[in-house]
């Protein structure tokens, strides 16, 4: 069950709950944090004020253990603080002389074209090299965060990807054993049907749930909790209104429904890491306004830690 009451909630849905209207528990994270100071700085600010309950880490870049600090300073409890897994952006935090022989993380594009085709002993060491990285990354968070991820998923879902999550789930199921306290991890997948309903960046959807067929069936098998449930996809540029890409988000949640978003400061360093710049002040703006508050209300929308 998830841990989650109307106390915990921001204002806007135990007024929901007090009013008598069944809530809708939904987990909505804030991607990439420690990308740079300001997505970071953005992100803090929004947990803060109890508009995300969850962020993800990208622990491989060199501005996460003075960022580390302000997270430990949330509610525990109230904020969810896991691993934003990263094998596209940056630098590995070790030798990786197949993906990354300069130091550098390889593009996504890259990255696929390395391992969806890898089949025999390429993959087999492939396999090796991404285990080693995630093992490192999972060292580096717990190091600065002073305790272990509660949720585990992939800068731009490539945990998802059949050659990443076998090294994943194996790193997870060796470090985390079964009957302990376990991460859980993010579904990026969603139905055909709730894709198309809710219009944003139905293409980029459909393009990840194909791309993480079978994930879930192997993460359960692997004795790992998932959402059941997700949206957030959103086109790069700000042609599309935050408001709108969040309402259409929160469009047929799932049972577990899990909302991701990529709000912050735009900076030189962000334009040097990532093509998502305009649209991050766009949707940190948002998620702060009234609109916000009086859409998660009229939803009868609490934000929880997890699914």
């Amino acid at each position: 069950m998830s841990p989650w009451s109307p106390e915990q909630a921001p204002p806007e849905g135990r007024q929901a709950a007090a009013a008598g209207a069944m809530p809708r528990p939904v987990v909505l994270c804030a991607d990439d944090y420690a990308l740079t100071e300001g997505v970071s700085r953005g992100i803090l600010d929004l947990a803060q004020r109890g508009r995300i309950s969850a962020t993800g880490v990208m622990a491989n870049m060199p501005g996460w253990p003075r960022l580390a600090a302000p997270l430990r300073g949330l509610g525990r409890g109230t904020v969810g603080i896991g691993l934003h897994m990263n094998l596209t952006t940056g630098a590995p935090l070790g030798r990786m002389p197949g993906l990354a022989p300069a130091g550098r993380l390889p593009g996504l594009r890259h990255l696929l074209r390395r391992v969806l085709p890898a089949s025999g002993a390429a993959r087999a060491a492939m396999e090796a090299e991404l285990a080693a990285e995630i093992a490192r990354q999972l060292d580096t968070f717990e190091q600065a965060h002073g305790a272990a991820p509660d949720f585990v998923d992939g800068h731009q879902h490539v945990h998802a990807l059949p050659v990443v999550r076998r090294a994943l789930l194996r790193v997870l199921a060796d470090r985390y054993p079964a009957g302990g306290a376990r991460p859980w991890l993010r579904d990026p997948s969603e139905g055909i049907g709730a894709i198309l309903a809710r219009g944003v960046s139905a293409d980029k959807a459909l393009v990840v749930a194909a791309l993480s067929t079978g994930f879930r069936r192997a993460a359960r098998a692997a004795g790992f909790d998932l959402n059941r449930g997700f949206s957030g996809f959103s086109p790069l540029n700000a042609t599309t209104s935050a408001a709108r890409v969040l309402e259409r988000a929160l469009l047929r949640p799932g049972p577990r429904h899990l909302v991701m978003c990529h709000p912050g400061h735009a900076d030189e360093a962000l334009r040097a890491l990532d093509p998502a710049v305009e649209s991050r002040p766009a949707e940190l703006a948002y998620l702060a306004s009234t609109a916000f508050a009086d859409l998660l209300a009229s939803r009868r929308v609490i934000l929880v830690p997890r699914p």
